[in-house]
């Protein structure tokens, strides 16, 4: 896929879809830097696993919105790789309520992590890209586009990523870097396990292709807009939802 030998990036990498970025992103060759917040024990287990398969992984602790720990964090990576080339932003948290419920410290902290730790970590990481470019895949959501009631601040966060994401990649063309977002329908994660068994039956219901996804099937498309066969796509936020929305 193109991505052999290049040094990948990945917030909220300890866990749900981060996890399964890194570990992909190692299968195809990429040196993988796993940040995390707080599960450091999680975030070992796939560095790990990644390095009793043969690849490079490293794991770095920052929490996206603060920074001055993000910066921190790609300066060491970038000392210790010696570049970025690929940055995934999978860092992000969840917090439901419905209208007159919604208290400001959870606008807040969604916020946070979810938008400006999308930004925080993408002004952080660039200092540190090759002059030839490089390729940024932020992980976005299916309820950017089809809010549901419960999940308004959220829907919101994200939505505001797929702006993020189009505004990037006109202001980072120039520099050859891609910037492009997947965005889910409802995986199987640690995220989603806390939901009602009857909202993940009517989920799949609703999904044509007859199941809720994987971690790993959120992967296989980050992986696939890391790569040189994603060379002529940028700006786009792309559906990954088995048919969903």
């Amino acid at each position: 896929m193109g991505i052999t030998g290049k040094t990948a990036v990945v917030t909220g990498g300890s866990r749900g879809i981060g996890a399964a970025v890194a570990r992909r992103l190692a299968a195809e060759g990429a040196r993988v830097a796993v940040i995390f917040n707080n599960r450091r024990d999680a975030a070992g287990t796939v560095v790990q696993a990644i390095r009793d398969a043969g690849g490079t992984a490293a794991m770095f602790q920052a929490h996206v919105g603060d920074e001055v720990a993000v910066e921190s964090a790609m300066r060491q990576i970038a000392a210790e790789f010696g570049c970025i080339d690929l940055l995934v932003n999978a860092a992000g948290i969840f917090g439901g309520g419905v209208l007159g419920e919604i208290d400001r410290k959870s606008f807040q902290d969604q916020f946070q992590t979810n938008t400006w730790g999308t930004i925080a970590a993408t002004q952080a990481a660039l200092p540190h890209f090759p002059s030839t470019g490089g390729a940024i895949v932020n992980v976005s959501s299916g309820l950017a586009v089809r809010p549901m009631a419960g999940a308004l601040v959220y829907s919101a966060t994200k939505a505001a990523v797929d702006n993020i994401t189009l505004g990037c990649a006109i202001e980072l063309g120039s520099r050859g870097i891609r910037v492009n977002a997947v965005s889910p329908a409802v995986t199987r994660t640690d995220m989603t396990a806390g939901l009602p068994a009857d909202q993940l039956r009517e989920e799949t219901r609703l999904t044509p292709l007859g199941r809720l996804a994987e971690p790993d099937d959120i992967a296989a498309a980050v992986a696939f807009l890391c790569s040189d066969d994603a060379r002529w796509i940028t700006g786009r936020s792309i559906l990954v939802d088995g048919g969903r929305m």
